[in-house]
């Protein structure tokens, strides 16, 4: 790919589409990839790690997948919870377009594919689910995270994904220290780390 990234805004590789089964919400379901996304040939390690240790999304209000890629965790989420509103939140355009093209393959009418200026201000968030762009560099990650978990309800958690060997516990003491979160392992597995960052009380 060159210098082409999953999270370039707009890939230059191949946009054709392939189509992968993967097992999202106690299903299996057939899904669109493309190159120029995160993960497009299978459903990544790290989210399968985070489904499988997260509890059910809660049944309303409005849910954020950050770095949504083509959409594994966003459509789980809003697989679970048909009366909830599923903000897929990516700067890739054609992960967001791959996003819209499988909620629409599942049925779904509650997700909400959109780069990260078409939320609006005023959302508050029951919770989040990540598996946050680690790749992007320490600067960039932690002014996302900064900008985006602040905006959960008050009693909400955010729940993160991370490999070990790409600073799992240097994030964990970070969140705590830098955003003040409460912040606990929630399961280590297959080298990743799922991080549960709950806002302080008051």
């Amino acid at each position: 790919m060159g210098s082409d990234h999953y999270f370039s805004a707009s890939p230059r590789s191949d946009s054709r589409t392939r189509t992968i089964r993967v097992h999202l919400a106690g299903r299996d379901v057939d899904l669109a990839t493309a190159a120029g996304v995160f993960s497009p040939d299978h459903l990544d390690q790290g989210t399968r790690v985070l489904l499988e240790a997260v509890p059910a999304p809660p049944a309303s209000g409005h849910l954020l997948d950050l770095g949504a890629g083509w959409g594994p965790i966003a459509l789980a989420m809003a697989l679970q919870a048909p009366d909830a509103t599923v903000w897929a939140v990516d700067v890739n355009e054609r992960a967001l377009e791959l996003v819209r093209a499988n909620a629409a393959r599942l049925g779904l009418d509650n997700v909400n594919a959109v780069l990260p200026s078409d939320v609006p201000d005023d959302l508050a968030f029951a919770t989040i689910w990540s598996n946050p762009p680690i790749r992007v560099g320490k600067q960039e990650l932690h002014a996302m995270l900064s900008t985006w978990l602040p905006r959960l309800d008050e009693d909400a958690a955010a729940w993160l994904v991370v490999a070990k060997h790409l600073g799992a516990e240097s994030l964990q003491r970070w969140l705590a220290e830098e955003l003040s979160f409460d912040v606990e392992r929630a399961q280590t597995s297959k080298g990743f780390r799922v991080l549960a960052a709950a806002r302080p009380v008051g």
